[in-house]
């Protein structure tokens, strides 16, 4: 399983709680849309599950910037993920990236809106925001290989699906 998180806003731990916390631990690999804020959340996700690839956020610090690039190229559950943070990126942008880099699915993160949704030819994920969710439902993202495709789910961290979808055929 893959498990996608974004948006920790957090200064000295990583916020997981619940199915969110077991899903981060579980997973083969975690993708991080950014916004850890501090070196110390980052080095607190690390610990939860090694098997870590984030992205720098606009909101995070200099050692945070140091360690992680604004882009990372994933390959997991036989797919390929372009995961950006998103606060740079139109839907034009982001479509041209996917493209670009022959992605299946985009990552994004910014908004801490969950959702799945068709912009252009490379689906977008935003996996919302676990432990700062503003105006929306906290959430992250699991996805598991189904077959030829990628089955994909949004959940809340007391592990409600609110969300279905796949990607590939």
């Amino acid at each position: 399983m893959l498990t996608v998180v974004s948006d920790t806003h957090a200064t000295d731990d990583h916020c997981l709680t619940g199915r969110t916390l077991e899903a981060v631990r579980d997973a083969e690999f975690v993708v991080h849309a950014g916004d850890f804020n501090t070196e110390t959340v980052l080095d607190a996700f690390l610990e939860a599950n090694g098997s870590l690839a984030g992205v720098v956020g606009n909101n995070d610090g200099p050692r945070v910037r140091d360690r992680l690039p604004k882009k990372r190229i994933v390959a997991a559950e036989g797919i390929r993920l372009v995961v950006v943070h998103g606060h740079e990126h139109t839907d034009t942008a982001l479509d041209l990236l996917g493209r670009q880099e022959g992605a299946d699915l985009l990552v994004v993160g910014h908004s801490h809106r969950p959702g799945f949704r068709e912009a252009g030819d490379v689906p977008v994920l935003n996996p919302g925001s676990h432990a700062q969710p503003r105006q929306y439902r906290p959430a992250h993202a699991e996805l598991e290989r189904e077959g030829d495709a990628v089955a994909g789910r949004l959940l809340d961290p007391d592990g409600t699906v609110f969300e279905e979808f796949r990607v590939g055929d």
